[in-house]
């Protein structure tokens, strides 16, 4: 509970908006739903694994989910969905879930913030 307090405090320290984990899941499954048949030209740059780590997190499928089913190792997935972010000029899963299912222009994408 104290972990998860200090991250809701970080994200609103920041000028974001904390969602729970189970929320956030189901709000990538239903825009994966509602956009099966889109195909995000921005998605090109990304390598074929990238791009099936990041299509799969933009489903709502946990780092453990995809590991399990790739066959690879939950720091390998995120070191893919790392790669993702920084080509996509993403943030997080929910901006990244808005680009794969075509919801958010990618030529409109703010630039990250640098730290």
């Amino acid at each position: 509970l104290p972990a998860v307090l200090r991250q809701v405090a970080g994200v609103a320290e920041h000028g974001g908006l904390w969602v729970g984990p189970q929320l956030m899941r189901r709000l990538m499954q239903g825009l994966a739903v509602r956009n099966t048949e889109v195909a995000e030209p921005a998605l090109d740059m990304l390598s074929q694994r990238e791009r099936q780590v990041a299509e799969a997190a933009a489903r709502g499928s946990t780092n453990k989910e995809i590991a399990r089913v790739m066959g690879i190792t939950e720091r390998t997935v995120k070191a893919h969905l790392s790669a993702a972010y920084e080509k996509l000029g993403v943030r997080d899963r929910m901006q990244l879930s808005l680009l794969v299912n075509g919801v958010e222009d990618s030529t409109h994408l703010p630039l990250k913030i640098p730290a």
